[in-house]
């Protein structure tokens, strides 16, 4: 690929020097334009840097190294809500109301290479989130949910072969419950619940395209000890269903500099249990989300690259959509 302009560059010496000194000396500086500089590396490399800003679960860091990742995220999310209550006597209440968000969220990333094959991570979330709806708007600013996990490499990665990595996260609700929130006091910034995801992801890189992709399972723990208002009723416990997620997609580097991705994240979780102080239970339908991502990759240094991405929702259960920036720290 780093040849392919070298014909017409070579022709365009020709026709402007007509000795053939100078022609040798121009070839020679198209050569030296277009060889590959000291530590720029090649497109193997910038596609695998590229995989592990796009997504981290996709890569390893050496024994005893360390790797420091801010990610900037904003995502909208605007739908109609049904609102309804349900009394001994029927229907109590039933009314669409439009609901938006807009949410920011700062993620710090730690990565700690235990072995070669295996990497411990620890990820910082402090979200801002700003949400209006029929009764007024509400904005919060705190810690989300913390989440301390590894990625484990079975076998030794190779060039030309599927390469597989197994991965575990254990996130904690360190974030403002859902399940705690008075009316107009604010915006959850977390899931309520402890909860433990398992999964494997599969990358090749076929020069010049790396191909991805992955499964996971997620069970979270239920909420219990509750006593929030909704409507004439109080919640008392909550236990979310089991979530299976898989992705896959495609970096493709268009130079040494730069590179693109397109992938595709879905997920299919069962609906949650709830229970009420007055014994009534209730089970909630499945929510199926999905998400189309488009991002480019541009090369800083011959070690960094940042990543830009544009999400777009596919479902009524997935934000309308979200832009990241994904931004490698070195202290």
């Amino acid at each position: 690929m780093k040849y392919q302009y070298l014909p017409f560059l070579l022709a365009t010496a020709m026709l402007v020097h007509s000795t053939a000194g100078a022609q040798e000396s121009t070839a020679a500086a198209a050569r030296d334009a277009l060889a590959k500089k000291e530590g720029e590396g090649d497109q193997s490399a910038l596609l695998k840097e590229t995989l592990t800003a796009v997504d981290k679960q996709y890569s390893l860091i050496r024994k005893g190294k360390s790797q420091f990742t801010y990610d900037l995220n904003y995502s909208y999310i605007g739908q109609e809500k049904i609102v309804t209550d349900i009394a001994a006597d029927g229907l109590t209440l039933f009314e669409i109301e439009n609901v938006s968000a807009h949410i920011v969220t700062n993620t710090l990333s730690t990565d700690y290479g235990v072995w070669d094959n295996l990497t411990a991570n620890v990820t910082l979330p402090v979200i801002g989130k700003y949400a209006e709806a029929k009764g007024g708007s509400n904005t919060s600013f705190s810690l989300g949910d913390i989440t301390v996990g590894a990625r484990y490499q079975p076998w030794e990665a190779r060039r030309d072969s599927a390469n597989v990595t197994a991965t575990t996260n254990l996130r904690l609700p360190t974030g403002r419950s859902p399940f705690k929130i008075i009316a107009g006091s604010g915006e959850a910034t977390g899931s309520g619940v402890a909860a433990l995801s398992a999964g494997l992801n599969v990358n090749r890189i076929v020069d010049p395209v790396a191909l991805f992709g992955s499964v996971s399972l997620t069970a979270s723990a239920p909420a219990t000890g509750l006593h929030q208002v909704n409507g004439t009723r109080v919640l008392n416990r909550v236990a979310p269903g089991t979530q299976f997620g898989f992705g896959m997609g495609f970096a493709y580097a268009l130079s040494y500099g730069i590179s693109t991705t397109m992938s595709f994240q879905g997920a299919i979780a069962q609906g949650a249990k709830l229970r009420f102080a007055d014994g009534l239970n209730v089970r909630t339908s499945t929510q199926t989300s999905a998400i189309l991502n488009f991002g480019m990759g541009y090369r800083v240094s011959p070690k960094n690259t940042v990543n830009m991405s544009v999400g777009i929702g596919l479902t009524a259960d997935s934000p309308n959509f979200s832009v990241g920036l994904n931004l490698p720290l070195a202290f």
